[in-house]
């Protein structure tokens, strides 16, 4: 079968590779659709924990292809999504609801052969049975929705939170509009692209914001949360000047591994501040699958335009568009 592999660093190469037998409990899903995220181009930069050789992605959807030993509940020909983490389900990790954390943690597209590919194998229990309504393109942004899930189960918000988010990429907007139907009071989002803003505003954003005219003068007070979803050092270092009292800070965003910040420890204490990592997901799949179902979310204008796997090769070593927001391959 064709996949996408990343051999090293910065070189990739769609190349014929063993199709993927279900083992035991296992189905093969033949993938329609994969989304390529912001993890995708760090392994392919090598800033990321992954090994290489390396099939890339994550965020997928596709057909039940062939069934293994054991599994029960799917046929062949389902429409499915499915979780790409990988849990032990036994280490003290997994038993104390951390599987994020499993000691022996793996994921599709990260330590293991992904979805950037014809056929990707996945444990049964993994995979969701999409409903006629939701369209491939919708089911491969469960994957990204369900780490949103999982960020905002962190974070908390309540009612009348004023919200300010630096980034308007496709997860920015997911966030977005997750953070609107939570009651943000106000909901204030920074990007360098005014139509990026626009669609944020429609989404639920109570302004829209071009980074170069955010100033401190504007938010004297500062705001109950802060949200990074651009990964930038340079941006979230910038956006703890922005922290009001009590507040909280969401690091969303996935930075290069050995970035570094500088932070006055004495604001931390004297404002009594919470900073949140969010890594990936956490049993939280089926809840982000529930909320595309149920409609709750407007995601198919996220998807900029569609590419096939040979194309994705020469997206991945290009510079990134500023104004593209999710790009999905079509197998």
């Amino acid at each position: 079968m064709r996949a996408l592999v990343v051999e090293s660093p910065h070189h990739a190469a769609v190349k014929e590779v063993p199709y993927p037998k279900p083992g035991p409990k296992e189905v093969t899903i033949k993938v329609v659709n994969v989304g390529i995220c912001g993890t995708d181009f760090h392994i392919f930069e090598g800033v990321f924990i992954a090994p290489y050789p390396i099939i890339l992605g994550h965020e997928f959807s596709g057909v039940i292809h062939e069934i293994g030993e054991g599994v029960t509940g799917f046929q062949v020909g389902d429409r499915v999504s499915a979780d790409p983490s990988i849990f032990c389900g036994e280490c003290e990790n997994c038993l104390n609801l951390k599987g994020n954390h499993c000691e022996k943690w793996n994921a599709l597209g990260n330590t293991v052969p992904g979805s950037m590919a014809e056929y990707v194998a996945v444990p049964a229990k993994n995979a969701v049975k999409l409903p006629d309504s939701m369209s491939y393109e919708e089911a491969a942004f469960i994957e990204p929705m369900a780490c949103v899930a999982y960020g905002m189960n962190r974070l908390e918000a309540r009612a009348g939170d004023r919200i300010l988010v630096f980034g308007a990429g496709a997860i920015g907007l997911q966030l977005v509009q997750s953070l609107a139907h939570v009651g943000a009071s106000e909901l204030v989002v920074v990007d360098v692209n005014q139509q990026k803003l626009d669609l944020a505003e429609k989404y639920g954003a109570t302004k829209g914001i071009l980074s170069q005219d955010l100033s401190l003068e504007q938010y004297p007070r500062g705001f109950d949360i802060v949200v990074d979803a651009t990964g930038i050092p340079s941006v979230i270092q910038n956006a703890f000047n922005y922290m009001g009292k009590k507040a909280k800070f969401l690091m969303f965003g996935v930075t290069p591994k050995d970035s570094v910040l500088q932070l006055d420890p004495f604001k931390i204490y004297n404002n009594d501040w919470t900073i949140i990592g969010s890594m990936a997901i956490n049993h939280t799949f089926l809840q982000a699958f529930q909320w595309i179902k149920a409609g709750r979310l407007d995601l198919k204008p996220l998807v900029s335009k569609t590419i096939s796997l040979e194309e994705t090769v020469a997206f991945l070593a290009a510079p990134k568009d500023p104004e593209l927001l999710k790009v999905q391959i079509k197998l």
